[in-house]
């Protein structure tokens, strides 16, 4: 177990904050002064000590101790890569915007697929994923780039922005999933493990007041399906 603690840590938490800090120091050798960066929502969630009664929004931060109790080693470097660049951008008086996407899902222009995507179309083959501890549901990709053009162009945009469709639980992802397609072995989900998320439409409000344009769930998943039946992929 120690050796492959060992091996999490140095393949993917080290590079992973180192990546991040050394991109932000070229940054502000350059004279850059605000930088926007992507991280995920896996550094909100899971956060044991969240309101039970609350939207999870930007204020939440995943619980490193819980993460690694899960062996959730991704979630691990994107928190602590997130958590260097905001102790960086303090340190040095670098002006810092971060988007923090679910799921990302829709129509790929690259010959192969994201993880994301792999995941999503193993689901619509009938494989069951345990996502319960940070599922919060899904986003199209159009809309993740939407976001970073407005984080870019509005330079009063600071802070974290979660970048989501709508706040959802897997038993709803994956029972929407089932209803749309009937044909495919999507597993229904039977029992719901996630208590602990609210409910919400529209919980990305600071995109949303820059202008941000979610494209809705449906449609997500239809030009996503679209997009694997043109690569051959299902």
């Amino acid at each position: 177990m120690i050796r492959c603690l060992c091996c999490f840590q140095k393949e993917l938490v080290e590079p992973a904050v180192k990546g991040t800090l050394g991109v932000l120091q070229a940054a502000r050798d350059c004279g850059v002064g605000r930088v926007v960066m992507v991280s995920s929502q896996t550094a909100m969630v899971p956060n044991p000590n969240w309101p039970a009664d609350k939207v999870i929004d930007e204020d939440s931060w995943a619980d490193i101790d819980l993460l690694k109790e899960l062996q959730l080693w991704y979630s691990v470097s994107k928190t602590l890569a997130e958590k260097a660049a905001w102790d960086f951008a303090e340190e040095q008086g670098l002006q810092l915007a971060v988007l923090n996407p679910v799921l990302v899902l829709g129509p790929t222009l690259t010959p192969s697929i994201t993880g994301s995507l792999q995941v999503f179309l193993q689901i619509m083959k009938g494989q069951r994923f345990d996502m319960d501890e940070y599922f919060l549901g899904c986003v199209d990709v159009r809309g993740v780039a939407q976001s970073l053009v407005a984080l870019y162009e509005n330079s009063s945009a600071q802070g974290r922005h979660l970048c989501v469709e709508s706040t959802e639980r897997m038993v709803d992802f994956t029972n929407k999933l089932a209803d749309l397609y009937p044909e495919l072995p999507v597993q229904r989900i039977q029992e719901d493990k996630q208590e602990w998320v609210v409910r919400a439409k529209d919980p990305s409000k600071k995109l949303i007041e820059l202008g941000v344009r979610f494209i809705p769930f449906d449609r997500i998943i239809t030009d996503t399906m679209d997009c694997f039946r043109s690569k051959g992929l299902i």
